[in-house]
């Protein structure tokens, strides 16, 4: 049998990608990081509340989870909308699996007025 060269084969048969979950779970947190940073009371949220995310991965296809601390008040839903969408296109993007799901969860809300209250001692 007759080996062709690697540049003679077709893209299908010269080998398999594998990305490991984890790996799709720091891309999905760092992309609803950057839609964060410039939401709406973000500068409420201190820094170190970075979003996590969870996935599950079966063939081509991702499901999310995001946990998240956002500032308050805002419109909630559509902070949770924008995140949802973008964290979708980049996965996409970046892994090209199909993101069919990502669930977004609301950890903590921060506000003006607690800050306010944090050096308050009664």
């Amino acid at each position: 049998m007759v080996s062709a060269a690697p540049g003679q084969l077709p893209a299908a048969e010269r080998g398999a990608l594998r990305i490991a979950d984890r790996v799709v779970a720091k891309i999905a947190a760092q992309a609803a990081g950057e839609v964060l940073a410039h939401a709406p009371g973000a500068d409420l949220v201190p820094r170190e509340a970075q979003p996590h995310a969870a996935v599950s991965v079966r063939k081509d296809t991702a499901r999310l989870r995001l946990a998240l601390e956002l500032g308050y008040p805002a419109n909630l839903g559509a902070v949770c909308a924008t995140v949802r969408r973008h964290v979708t296109g980049r996965v996409e993007a970046l892994t090209g699996m199909d993101v069919p799901e990502v669930a977004v969860e609301v950890e903590r809300l921060h506000s003006a007025a607690a800050r306010k209250d944090e050096g308050r001692v009664e």
